[in-house]
């Protein structure tokens, strides 16, 4: 993670020092007024690039988040997953795109392609996962790939899913990785194996637990939904393609979801570890109360979300709808 975030870091800095050469200010509005040649564009995109995608984190700079994610404590994770990915977004949205909006459209293609990789084979990854922190990690690598398929498919759906999809993903991501600590505070085992019928011994927990995996599967209802679902809308009216190999990641989800949930809490009481497990907690019972309030109320009304980032949204378009080129080229 070091080595990757120092190069893509330095790159990132030669493109701010190189923009500041030609206009003398920081001033990221300048920046946005900038005339590039094609050519520099796709090189200030690429040096961004370089340091968002390894924050999101793409494929294949991903490799880093599962290892990050097993040895940070509980907190560490929510924090990791919540806020940290979502700042690669964010940068992409806020810098690479609107600076170098040319080049942005001219690579569209590379970064849909990396963002369906992430979402259908680190998909797969997930399903052959035994440590639980493991698999919500590459799920959250996989979800993200959806973010960065709103972004590049230029469109109004796409771009508002996106930006629900992040919001959405910091509640589930947030609330998996305290489901995850809960057992592992009880137990000291990430390992599935090591679980079994914790249904039977904490109903309350184990109940919250299938509302967040169903949300992470992406079920009607819960905010997992809205923003996927407005992403394959968008990527529809681009290429059918795009949707059709988009949506697989909503039955692999599923898939490796579900069988983590069965495995750990269905089923008859695996162990003495297991049968001596005690409900949740007040403190723990409030915090995720509160994220199981806030996805059900994305999932359900998720338009008071979607109104406050619909006129941003239009207006990035439209930015990026206007070529930066000199005249001439």
């Amino acid at each position: 993670f070091f080595l990757y975030t120092l190069l893509g870091s330095l790159l990132m800095l030669v493109a701010f020092i190189y923009m500041y050469h030609q206009t003398g200010s920081f001033a990221i509005t300048d920046y946005y007024q900038m005339p590039m040649t094609l050519n520099v564009q796709i090189l200030v995109f690429l040096a961004f690039f370089a340091a968002f995608a390894v924050k999101i984190p793409m494929w294949p700079v991903h490799t880093w988040l599962p290892d990050a994610h097993v040895e940070a404590p509980t907190g560490g994770s929510v924090v990791l997953a919540a806020i940290a990915l979502k700042l690669g977004g964010y940068s992409f949205l806020r810098f690479a795109m609107p600076i170098a909006p040319d080049a942005a459209h001219y690579l569209s293609g590379l970064m849909i392609a990396l963002s369906l990789i992430a979402i259908v084979y680190i998909a797969l990854v997930a399903l052959v996962q035994k440590d639980m922190k493991k698999l919500i990690a590459y799920s959250s690598i996989s979800h993200m790939g959806f973010v960065t398929l709103g972004f590049f498919i230029f469109n109004n759906l796409g771009l508002e899913g996106a930006i629900v999809q992040m919001i959405s993903h910091g509640f589930i991501s947030a609330a998996m990785f305290l489901c995850v600590g809960v057992l592992y505070d009880r137990v000291h085992s990430r390992q599935i194996e090591a679980y079994g019928g914790v249904a039977n011994t904490m109903p309350m927990f184990a109940a919250f637990v299938v509302l967040f995996a169903m949300a992470n599967s992406g079920l009607p209802g819960t905010s997992g939904f809205v923003g996927e679902f407005m992403v394959i809308l968008g990527a529809i009216q681009v290429n059918f393609w795009y949707a059709f190999l988009a949506s697989f990641t909503l039955i692999f989800g599923a898939a490796y979801t579900l069988w983590m949930v069965k495995r750990v809490f269905y089923g008859e009481v695996a162990n003495e570890n297991v049968a001596a497990l005690k409900d949740l907690n007040k403190r723990e019972f409030l915090i995720l109360a509160i994220l199981a309030i806030l996805v059900l109320a994305v999932g359900i009304y998720p338009e008071p979300l979607t109104n406050v980032t619909n006129a941003t949204v239009n207006q990035l378009l439209t930015h990026l709808s206007h070529s930066k080129l000199p005249a001439g080229f």
